[in-house]
């Protein structure tokens, strides 16, 4: 494989990730929408000892898309803007971000096998034309 089809990769890699993070976004704002929605109505109904358990559990629950958002959706894309606009520190970043991305079945599991395909591609790329010792 050769240093412009490598490019290339990684140019998809980073519309891939910035489209995931994107939707991902978007997921936990809904999530965080019907969430509220479906909490209220509950609180309206309940009774008082339920109303304490119903709303521990919110003060739990409340926080669970900002959390996926700070710390999986926002390290996407900026991984996938930096390898867009071909920022030095972006290929690590985003082999991090595929590495993490693995876990999440099915799509986030391709992503981050493309994503080590394509980091395990430009190491065999360097050492094959770096020179022998």
């Amino acid at each position: 494989m050769d240093t412009i089809t490598l490019d290339g990769h990684k140019k998809v890699l980073g519309i891939l990730y910035v489209v995931s993070a994107m939707l991902t976004i978007l997921g936990m704002v809904i999530l965080k929408s019907i969430l509220a929605f479906v909490f209220s109505f509950a609180l309206d109904e309940a009774n008082e000892s339920d109303r304490r358990v119903i709303e521990m559990v919110l003060s739990l629950v409340q926080f669970l898309p900002y959390f996926i958002i700070l710390f999986f959706s926002l390290p996407t894309l900026i991984a996938g803007i930096g390898l867009l606009t071909h920022q030095s520190w972006a290929p690590v970043m985003a082999l991090i971000m595929g590495c993490l991305k693995i876990f999440s079945f099915p799509i986030g599991t391709a992503i981050g096998v493309y994503a080590i395909w394509i980091y395990s591609e430009h190491h065999k790329l360097k050492t094959a034309s770096s020179p022998a010792a």
